[in-house]
């Protein structure tokens, strides 16, 4: 199953890691959050994505390891935010 790691900047609170598919929440020093976790498909990674649209949370990027047999890994930074 993927491991996805989502950051955003702001610090969500740790009751919305049951609403955002049970990833955990994890606050850094610099004012983001990360969230990580397995999810079952891409299906799952959409809502997730869409609930954190819903927040009005900025996505920073979001990174998947642990697909298929390999063990590469994919960021796919959001631009506009790293350009703020």
């Amino acid at each position: 199953m993927p491991t996805y790691t989502i950051r955003v900047r702001g610090h969500l609170a740790s009751h919305w890691a049951a609403w955002l598919e049970g990833l955990t929440i994890t606050h850094a020093d610099d004012g983001t959050t990360t969230l990580h976790g397995s999810l079952a498909d891409q299906s799952a990674l959409f809502g997730v994505l869409t609930r954190i649209h819903n927040l009005n949370v900025p996505l920073l990027t979001v990174t998947c390891s642990g697909i298929g047999d390999t063990a590469d890994t994919t960021t796919v930074p959001n631009e506009k935010m790293q350009e703020e």
